[in-house]
């Protein structure tokens, strides 16, 4: 493995960006060639896109890419699998491929220029290193403070999460082989990482607008993700149920105990309010249950099956160095 030039391969899971894979691939590789020229990477470095089952025609730019560029490799997957599982199979088919990779979402709001910092961290000996957002100034009043609640939460659940990072990160071969032996279905890799060890930093960046299309996490796909994380890597929301059923049990030992003196009293009177309340509480607790014990039920369900986490379609490989002095390619300079 070599540290001080090493092979870096950029891995760029997509689906559905046909609005700006020419852009993404234009700038990843002016990073590509300007780190070339600093000698800091290998000329061998590539950039792996991920089609993720897109409808558009992002494959069919990937491809065209890829006969213009000896750089640019591409992977299709046979169906859509979502962001994580894509990004995973990216970074698996990299990994031998690789000294280190480093992960980017194609909408271009993560800061390239913040590459160079990962690859002279990576120099430097560390074998994660994650993109971290420097501030939330962009962000709506109600995103940004859902997301900090977020990452408290994922404290308080005893999950190892780094505060404001998403998906940004270079992982070298090592860390990467680490990963490879986690083999759950459900995956969070915001969480998963963290939980490899090794040697870790963080680069802080400003995050940019989304250079086009638009955003694949809306509202309720963020509320899902949330659940997901929470859900594959913490038992804290059973615990809660536990807990939640020990208070209530505790409630109705002091209403039982209540009620009880009031009868020997003489002074009962039927409450149609509280018992309404009443129902609805524990009804309302016992549903709640219900679906969370059902969360992990479901999870469990999926893991027993061992179902493949993607499949590959078509692998188009970068064509690398040699094709730059043979043949005449397109560069991306402004």
């Amino acid at each position: 493995m070599n540290r001080q030039r090493p092979k870096l391969g950029i891995v760029v899971p997509c689906y559905n960006e046909e609005p700006v894979i020419e852009e993404t691939v234009r700038q990843l590789s002016d990073v590509l060639t300007g780190l070339m020229r600093e000698e800091l990477i290998s000329q061998d470095s590539f950039l792996l896109f991920v089609n993720d089952g897109s409808s558009d025609r992002t494959w069919e730019l990937i491809e065209e890419q890829h006969d213009r560029s000896p750089w640019v490799s591409g992977l299709k997957l046979a169906a859509n699998v979502g962001h994580q599982n894509a990004l995973l199979a990216g970074l698996m088919q990299a990994k031998d491929r690789a000294d280190c990779v480093i992960s980017i979402d194609a909408d271009l709001q993560d800061d390239v220029r913040a590459i160079r910092e990962f690859v002279l961290k990576y120099r430097e000996g560390y074998e994660i290193v994650y993109g971290v957002r420097r501030k939330r100034d962009t962000d709506t009043w109600f995103k940004r403070n859902s997301a900090l609640g977020f990452y408290k939460l994922m404290k308080k659940m005893g999950l190892k999460v780094v505060y404001n990072h998403a998906d940004y990160r270079l992982m070298s071969r090592t860390a990467l082989e680490h990963l490879s032996k986690f083999r759950e279905v459900n995956l969070f890799l915001r969480g998963l990482v963290p939980l490899i060890g090794l040697k870790t930093t963080e680069v802080y960046y400003d995050r940019l607008e989304r250079f086009a299309g638009e955003s694949k996490y809306p509202l309720k796909k963020m509320i899902n993700f949330a659940l997901e994380g929470i859900t594959s890597l913490s038992v804290e929301p059973i615990r809660f149920v536990t807990g939640s059923g020990f208070l209530c049990f505790g409630i109705s030992l002091v209403v039982g105990i209540y009620a009880l003196i009031s009868k020997l009293a003489g002074n009962t009177v039927t409450g149609w309010t509280s018992l309404m309340l009443s129902v609805w509480f524990i009804g309302g607790m016992v549903l709640i249950s219900l679906g969370l014990i059902g969360e992990y039920v479901g999870k469990i369900y999926k893991e027993v099956k061992s179902r493949p986490l993607y499949l590959i379609e078509q692998h188009l490989p970068a064509k690398g160095a040699a094709a730059v002095k043979s043949e005449k390619v397109t560069t991306y300079e402004r």
